[in-house]
């Protein structure tokens, strides 16, 4: 059984330790040099020929940086790229088709960002050794397979790549929208593009002066304007609400419907579903090693992945399946004591208007803030937290209110658990194995603040919020930057913490499938985005998602194997028979 060790170079602090993972080794205590210290670097180097796996260095090191793991024996030799010794590691790679859709789908951290970049050329294969492999090594590893000849034209293909960062991209290009997308304009396609993802208003605006939102739209028409034989989107729906998720993912598909390949990593299930032919799942231990399984149908792989297990591979990468609820909850769920009550509220900027309809909250209840972008949803979250005043209507209550806002800035010098504690004061003695634990908050203690990706600050700005004892929480966009395990637990998380408590929570979010997983009841934006919008509820799950996908033009379904929301392709049977029925989502 081939065994790997790897150490996370971001936790591994040897001026903090005492170098316990080599102190207590029993090889290094035998005279062997199963782990020895880098001259230069200080740092612990693991033998993976000496390693016995007894994993006392895993339990002994105090930042949690080493991984000793078993692989699989079909692995053996099929290390595609190794970040170094004790470095990542990413083994097989998906493989680009023809006419179709390719998608990627597993947790941060297992190299899917890796895999896109080696496909494009943009990072070099070494197959696990030192050096980048040459084309002939490359050719023999894999003969046989449609990577062979993938790899033996890579320097000649076209490609097209949209990155998963696009908040760097007005850095990276000067001048207006319309200017740039004229640039890159070798398909013709500006002026479908430019309609397709609602780009018109911000063609005369200069890039710097993009919304995330905007960026993300832009960035996916730069890169499907190219001429390119394959293309390559990660995370096209970082940003964007549901409206605009779909008319990507339309525009995506149109690239396939030409002829072209595209490869998409994306953690919205519901988009992957919508816009993808054929799915590769990727499992793993984030920053340690990622495997690339075959390729499924869209239905199939993800349903796979929210098994957890690969009968094919024969592999269990998830202790138990995600499920969902068939039938949307009932208003008993939902209808318990009374917590607070808002009257009509106004709201108004220049050029924008928000009218609040009265509505209720629960004790011990979730409701889904629902609606496009730039609709009102976080300034109704504001004026909820004393953040903004209303300009009608007046908000009195006595409710101590816990708010995490939609954009991400901690702006703390110091550690995750010295940031936490600046925060919260104290620790609740249920905050770790109820909040710090299952967000996967706790392996980030030790990191400094500043360091975090997008994702773990998420999970800790969540964990900060679920700590403070509050009557009512905000929680604005839980799920932006986190894969799709990550979601589901963060909202199992938000679930608990409420109903145990027997608080109340407004959630706003834009994943069809977190919303569904998490709300009793749904309060539903409409209107036209940046002039005026108005609220509609809290309504029960099936009036409110019914409002909800009318609104936003499709129909639901639900999988019989997961109960996982599907989208119905566009005039398909049972999109048709669906709408003439007035459910676009609940059935039962």
């Amino acid at each position: 059984m081939p065994r790997i060790a790897v150490i996370d170079r971001d936790s591994c602090n040897p001026k903090r330790c005492s170098l316990e993972c080599h102190r207590f080794c029993p090889g290094v205590r035998t005279g062997d040099e199963t782990i020895v210290i880098d001259e230069h670097t200080k740092r612990p180097v693991v033998s993976e020929e000496l390693c016995s796996g007894c994993g006392i260095c895993v339990k002994k090191c105090p930042f949690r940086s080493i991984s000793i793991i078993n692989l699989p024996r079909e692995l053996e030799g099929r290390c595609i790229h190794r970040y170094g010794p004790n470095g990542f590691a990413l083994y097989e790679l998906p493989i680009p088709q023809a006419g179709r859709v390719v998608g990627l789908v597993g947790q941060n951290g297992v190299g899917k960002t890796t895999a896109l970049e080696i496909l494009s050329g943009g990072l070099k294969p070494n197959l696990g050794s030192e050096d980048a492999a040459t084309p002939k090594q490359l050719n023999e590893f894999f003969k046989g397979s449609e990577l062979q000849a993938h790899f033996a034209r890579v320097e000649g293909i076209k490609t097209a790549y949209k990155p998963q960062a696009v908040d760097g991209l007005p850095k990276a290009v000067r001048g207006k929208v319309g200017e740039l997308l004229a640039r890159v304009d070798e398909r013709g396609a500006m002026k479908e593009l430019t309609a397709a993802l609602e780009l018109g208003d911000v063609l005369d605006r200069d890039v710097k002066l993009l919304s995330g939102g905007e960026l993300q739209r832009l960035a996916i028409a730069a890169a499907a304007a190219r001429e390119a034989s394959i293309y390559y989107f990660d995370e096209p729906s970082s940003h964007l609400d549901v409206y605009q998720r779909l008319n990507a993912a339309r525009a995506i598909r149109g690239l396939a419907r030409a002829g072209k390949s595209v490869v998409v990593v994306e953690h919205d299930l519901a988009m992957l579903d919508y816009m993808c032919d054929r799915v590769h799942v990727m499992y793993g231990q984030p920053r340690a090693y990622g495997v690339v399984s075959a390729p499924r149908g869209v239905r199939a792989g993800i349903n796979v992945f929210l098994d957890g297990y690969l009968s094919v591979e024969n592999v269990r990468f998830r202790r138990e399946p995600i499920k969902f609820e068939v039938r949307p909850p009932s208003k008993a769920r939902a209808g318990g004591r009374e917590f607070f009550s808002y009257p009509k509220l106004k709201k108004s900027f220049k050029g924008f208007g928000l009218e609040v309809s009265p509505g209720s909250i629960y004790a011990g209840e979730v409701v889904g803030v629902v609606g496009p972008n730039a609709i009102g949803k976080t300034t109704f979250v504001r004026m909820l937290a004393g953040e903004l005043k209303p300009t009608a209507g007046k908000l009195e209550f006595e409710l101590t209110v816990s708010h995490k806002p939609q954009y991400l800035k901690a702006g703390f010098d110091g550690s995750v658990e010295a940031w936490l504690r600046s925060q919260l004061g104290g620790f609740d003695p249920a905050f770790e194995p109820e909040v710090l634990q299952p967000l996967e908050v706790a392996p980030l203690m030790e990191k400094n603040v500043d360091e975090l990706s997008g994702g773990e600050l998420q999970r800790a700005t969540i964990a900060a919020c679920l700590g403070r004892r509050a009557d009512l929480y905000l929680l604005d966009e839980p799920s932006a930057y986190l894969d799709v395990e990550q979601r589901l637990q963060a909202a199992r998380v938000i679930r608990r913490v409420i109903e145990k408590r027997e608080a109340a929570a407004f959630v706003v979010d834009h994943d069809v499938l977190s919303v569904d997983f998490i709300s009793d009841r749904l309060l539903v934006f409409t209107g036209e985005p940046s002039r005026a919008g108005r609220t509609h509820g809290p309504l029960d799950m099936r009036e409110g998602m019914n409002l909800f996908l009318r609104e936003v033009g499709v129909t639901f379904r639900r999988d019989p194997q997961t109960g996982r929301p599907r989208a119905n392709k566009p005039e398909s049977a049972l999109d048709r028979e669906q709408r003439e029925w007035g459910e676009y989502f609940y059935l039962e």
